[in-house]
């Protein structure tokens, strides 16, 4: 592992983290979304995450060496939608309801968004702090040099 790795791999997920908040942001701007283009609720999305590996030549030397040290941080697979059933609310004088007098409500729950948010917020910041510790580090090797 290179000096600098840890730097990367932590920008990584400052990377990863960031969409993650993006598509909690807006998941919660579109709780109240009836209708979308396709004329469906708004259906709330998820980010995947995986580990993202190092290049062709980096895989290939670590296959041939035996050894399983060679990560690059992690990076956003896909962003899918939720595939749990919308919210069915009463209201007849809404004008998305159907004939029985419900609409469809995205499957969106504020509490849970909101309890993402934080838990991404945190991974955001833990990351931060590895990554200034590890400039920290990198900053007293090169005065130790002098």
């Amino acid at each position: 592992m290179g000096m600098f790795d840890a730097i990367n791999i932590s920008a990584s997920a400052l990377h990863a983290q960031r969409v993650r908040m993006d598509v909690i942001a807006q998941n919660i701007a579109n709780a109240n979304t009836t209708r979308t283009e396709d004329g469906t609720p708004y259906r709330r999305k998820i980010v995947v995450f995986e580990e993202r590996k190092q290049s062709f030549g980096d895989i290939l030397n670590e296959k041939l060496n035996a050894s399983s040290d060679t990560y690059a941080g992690v990076r956003v697979k896909a962003i899918i939608e939720d595939t749990s059933p919308f919210k069915k609310v009463y209201d007849p004088t809404h004008p998305d309801s159907d004939q029985n007098g419900y609409v469809n409500y995205p499957n969106v729950d504020i509490v849970t968004e909101m309890v993402n948010m934080i838990e991404a917020s945190r991974a955001y910041e833990a990351n931060v702090t590895a990554m200034n510790i590890t400039k920290s580090m990198i900053t007293r090797i090169f005065e130790i040099g002098k």
